[in-house]
């Protein structure tokens, strides 16, 4: 998996203490994107399961969000690693540039696995214009929380 960064302890990036991983890669490209060095995969580095699954255990107080870049985009490479930290029993958000709507008709199998292991979903992209700073883990109007599980 190409990774820009992981982060601990964030509080913006869903309820309660999470460890946050930013994938590489984004074909959205928003305007005011506050991550643009996430677009090309090429800034990301390569990380195995194993690797990120290191820095998930070190804080097992921690739920996790995939963020980026978009996710979805290494879907196939990221579902075992999300099927690894479902068993540790944590909660994934997942921010996106695709709707809720897009990825459930995607014919993308691994879109839909991905997506199939998410708690929370943070859809659809970034407009600057919607820019909202009141909105708790989003940064615009148009950008909507949905509870899957």
């Amino acid at each position: 998996m190409k990774v820009m960064n992981i982060l601990h302890d964030s509080v913006v990036d869903g309820p309660g203490l999470r460890t946050v991983i930013f994938f590489a890669g984004c074909p959205h490209r928003c305007n005011g994107c506050h991550n643009p060095q996430s677009w090309n995969m090429k800034n990301g580095t390569d990380l195995t399961v194993e690797d990120i699954m290191a820095e998930v255990s070190s804080n097992p107080l921690a739920n996790v969000t995939f963020s980026g870049g978009d996710p979805f985009i290494q879907a196939k490479k990221i579902v075992p690693l999300a099927k690894e930290i479902k068993k540790l029993g944590k909660n994934i958000w997942i921010y996106t540039g695709y709707t809720m709507e897009e990825l459930q008709s995607s014919k993308d199998v691994y879109k839909h696995q991905l997506l199939s292991l998410c708690d929370v979903l943070v859809d659809g992209p970034f407009i600057l214009e919607l820019r909202d700073l009141s909105l708790p883990y989003r940064g615009s109007s148009n950008q909507r929380i949905i509870e899957l599980h």
